[in-house]
């Protein structure tokens, strides 16, 4: 089911999310797929809806950095880093915080994270505050930013359609290790941009 980013439309993805529902939605940089992180059985569905090794992960994206310190550890350097990035495309690998997150999540210590810099997504955090957000596709194959190209991926219950992203790529992601910047993916902000703040 397709709906829009209206607030009767946010309320219903609100409701669908809450009840361990799967939701795709867009965000500054691709379709996103998520669910409630706290919510075990929802992540595990997500896996099989990406084809996804349960090995592997997933990030969760939040409405505010407040929003993320609940389950991360922020150090001097990742606080740089999220006050000049975010909103926007870095994830930070961080070290995880709270047994809960861990267990649902399957994650061992650390976790990535993020504050997407989309409104439509970011309506939707202010209601849950925290989601999943990995790419709204097949581990494997390409994302995408046009809603329409989302042809192969089955078994989410809503579609958030906020029109084609402009985007530049997919989220630089960084792990912060002894207070140094660990470049894991190039992406839409550049290293240099990143290390100015090292």
């Amino acid at each position: 089911m397709k709906i829009s980013c209206s607030n009767t439309d946010i309320s219903l993805a609100t409701r669908v999310i809450n009840s361990g529902g799967i939701v795709v939605f867009p965000t500054d940089t691709v379709y996103g797929i998520g669910c409630d992180p706290y919510n075990h059985e929802a992540v595990r569905s997500l896996y099989k809806i990406k084809k996804r090794k349960e090995t592997k992960p997933f990030p969760i994206i939040g409405y505010s950095k407040n929003d993320l310190e609940k389950i991360a550890e922020f150090n001097t350097l990742a606080e740089k880093i999220a006050m000049k990035f975010w909103p926007g495309p870095v994830t930070l690998i961080l070290k995880v915080k709270g047994e809960e997150i861990k267990k649902s999540l399957d994650l061992d210590e650390k976790i990535a994270v993020r504050v997407p810099n989309n409104q439509c997504v970011l309506s939707l955090l202010k209601e849950c505050r925290l989601l999943v957000g990995t790419s709204a596709n097949i581990s494997g194959s390409d994302s995408f930013t046009n809603p329409d190209e989302c042809k192969n991926l089955s078994g989410y219950d809503l579609f958030i359609d906020g029109g084609v992203i402009s985007s530049k790529g997919e989220s630089t992601i960084i792990e912060i290790q002894e207070d140094k910047i660990k470049i894991v993916r190039k992406g839409s902000v550049s290293e240099e941009e990143i290390k100015e703040l090292d």
